[in-house]
């Protein structure tokens, strides 16, 4: 092994056995595992298992992989045994040879600190991986990805106080509706990015139930009576949540649906936001020969031959990622039915599809807020002329004269090129003083209970 190296042997030859692809085990992973070995070393220490010098090196060598000052001495693809057990003995060896380093002992002896006598003590890479997915996912998902959703749902809230007079025509089927506000439309918006954001943090109940202390299979052979607890309670201690053992391991290990679930939850939040930003190039699109309702911001040109083209680019690079995300999904989805007998052999698919979409939906939702919602504005000209030139305003007349005779009044006008109004009277269906009344786009926006 080169000099400059933390890992082992162990490691040396995953490395050269799965060189599979260019994605390698996501480093958030890597110090989740890390949390979870320097409170197994420290319970195992009360236990009266691992002597204090051992646990103070062990502690010292896991809190700096955790930081990630040790970040590159993790080499491995995430294409490698199901259980991700080239990963926890990575992580075994690099802590291991650092706590020797720590101890005075030369790298890779194993005298006084062992990979997995020592580091790996009452734990299996069955419920220690497993685990750390679920402890990784947890903190991206609350630490960054719903910072990011909130602030932009707030961002979506202020565009939609500001507008809240804006009347506008509402679309169905892309065909012209009745009106609702601008403020009506924006808000239904982060209505659903917070409902999607609800639905994540309600997955982390179900993911803070972990099955540590399990060991291989479940039964926990191998670690001490009390071991699972005094570790969840340190977990709990450090990370600010609860985080329990006290759940069925058989069924935690053996399968992985908690994490499926909460994929599932990402890829709803990932439908939302791509909806979000189809309806917003779509209100965009021009600016002279499409609706252009909307004024996106001019990030940069749009055209390598048009001068002066602008295109809603951050609507299409959210498009693109969130239609990763729901692929991504799919993966995990397969990977979790994949379990066979006592242990799912898709645990590093399923922990690199999770991480990466929290990472993308956080860094979806922030350029989302700050280089497109920010700075939106609305073309108030082509807001008006679309609204008072549709035919379905009409539909306020339905309940004063009858259905058939509004239709009429619709068909006669869009076949006459005339306004509403002028084909009512036209046509001797209402008098003016009734069309006026009962035809306010205003009041047709109001909302019944």
């Amino acid at each position: 092994m080169p000099a400059d190296r933390y890992w082992g042997a162990q490691t040396e030859r995953a490395r050269l056995m799965f060189q599979l692809g260019q994605d390698p085990i996501p480093t958030p992973l890597i110090h989740a595992i890390a949390i979870i070995k320097r409170a197994a070393v420290q319970t195992n220490n009360k236990l009266g298992l691992i002597d204090q010098a051992r646990c103070n090196w062990i502690s010292q060598a896991a809190q700096e992989v955790e930081i990630g000052k040790w970040d590159l001495q993790f080499p491995l693809s995430t294409w490698q045994s199901g259980s991700g057990t080239q990963t926890n003995m990575n992580v075994n060896e690099v802590i291991a040879n650092r706590a020797c380093e720590l101890a005075g002992e030369p790298l890779g002896t194993k005298n006084c600190v062992h990979p997995n006598d020592h580091v790996n003590k009452g734990q299996s890479t069955n419920d220690v991986f497993p685990s750390a997915i679920q402890l990784a996912s947890e903190r991206q998902q609350r630490l960054q990805l719903l910072p990011a959703l909130s602030d932009l749902a707030a961002s979506f809230e202020m565009k939609a106080a500001a507008w809240a007079d804006v009347v506008k025509i509402g679309r169905t089927h892309l065909q012209d509706a009745v009106p609702l506000t601008f403020g009506q439309e924006v808000g239904g918006w982060a209505a659903q990015l917070r409902s999607a954001a609800a639905r994540i943090e309600a997955g982390f109940e179900e993911l803070r139930q972990i099955p540590l202390g399990g060991t291989a299979v479940g039964t926990g052979l191998g670690a001490k009576a009390g071991f699972a607890a005094a570790t969840c309670e340190l977990l709990s201690s450090w990370e600010g949540v609860n985080w329990s053992c006290n759940g069925n391991r058989f069924a935690l290990m053996g399968s992985h649906d908690a994490l499926v679930q909460q994929m599932a939850r990402l890829r709803l939040l990932a439908g939302a936001l791509h909806k979000i930003v189809n309806d917003i190039r779509l209100l965009a699109c021009g600016p002279r020969a499409g609706l252009a309702e909307l004024l996106l911001p001019a990030n940069e040109p749009g055209s390598s031959i048009m001068p002066g083209k602008v295109n809603p680019s951050q609507c299409e690079a959210v498009a693109m990622a969130t239609a990763q995300v729901m692929g991504l999904d799919q993966a995990v989805a397969i990977g979790g039915s994949g379990g066979h007998l006592q242990m799912n052999v898709y645990k590093p698919l399923i922990a690199l599809n999770l991480i990466r979409s929290g990472e993308l939906l956080s860094q979806c939702c922030y350029s989302l807020r700050v280089h497109l919602v920010e700075g939106m504005k609305l073309n108030i000209n082509k807001v008006e002329h679309y609204r008072d030139q549709s035919l379905m305003l009409v539909t306020a007349l339905a309940p004063v004269i009858g259905y058939d005779q509004a239709a009429k009044i619709a068909q006669h006008a869009h076949a006459e090129g005339l306004s509403l109004r002028e084909a009512a009277l036209a046509l001797d269906a209402i008098s003016a003083e009734a069309f006026d009344r009962n035809v306010n786009p205003k009041e047709m926006t109001a909302t019944q209970d």
